[in-house]
């Protein structure tokens, strides 16, 4: 099930940096087509710099002129690089979410069925978020931050990555393994706030950071969406 840019579609034109579902959905045009253009090494070591400090006081409490510090680079330059301290976030996020994709596209291959496709996706998503140093601080420190990014804009970002999923389902329903009778956008958007919910509200039964427990409740729980109601 090759992935494509059609697979995520445009959240609206907004500027960039404006919501959070504009930076996904950067972070998998950027995935999917990769530029040959040359990386910027200081504008790399500032988002290095960031994401360390990120990591390590949380984002709020960082202020851009420890960045500069950080970096090795003066304030002038890291303002010349991002213009404002939501735009280097919103950077230092873009390419974490990248770095998901990148590892998307990796592992869905090996997955032969539709059922292990799914699995793929629910515990890759996980993984990637629990194993994420910045993304995990978030779910412990900062929270309400956390969940404004998953609902926050009126839920656009959960709107693009249920729209990505169902447009996964789609595929699926045209190779013939999934019913055509399959709703496939509720089937997508259940699935999409089953995630969410995982991310942005801790669960004592379920842990996240164990891949084969993720596996069997995708298994028992998410695999049987794909029947249609009889």
């Amino acid at each position: 099930m090759p992935l494509s840019a059609a697979d995520i579609p445009d959240p609206g034109v907004m500027p960039v940096g404006s919501s959070s579902s504009s930076v996904i959905h950067r972070a998998f045009l950027g995935s999917v087509n990769p530029t040959d253009t040359e990386s910027d090494p200081t504008a790399e070591r500032l988002l290095d710099a960031a994401f360390d400090l990120f990591c390590r006081l949380g984002i709020q409490r960082t202020p851009m002129e420890k960045v500069a510090k950080n970096a090795g680079v003066t304030r002038v330059t890291l303002y010349r690089k991002f213009a404002t301290k939501d735009a280097l976030v919103d950077e230092v996020v873009l390419r974490e979410f990248r770095r998901y994709f990148d590892q998307f596209r990796a592992d869905i291959p090996a997955a032969q069925t539709v059922a292990d496709r799914v699995v793929v996706g629910f515990v890759g998503s996980l993984r990637a978020v629990a194993g994420n140093p910045l993304i995990s601080g978030m779910a412990t420190s900062e929270s309400s931050m956390l969940i404004e990014s998953m609902v926050g804009d009126d839920g656009l970002l959960l709107s693009v990555v249920q729209q990505f999923v169902a447009a996964q389902l789609r595929r699926e329903q045209l190779a013939g393994n999934i019913s055509d009778d399959l709703d496939v956008e509720i089937v997508a958007e259940m699935m999409v706030r089953i995630s969410a919910s995982f991310l942005t509200v801790p669960s004592r039964v379920v842990d996240i950071t164990d891949d084969a427990q993720l596996a069997d409740v995708a298994r028992r729980f998410l695999v049987p969406m794909l029947d249609p109601p009889r």
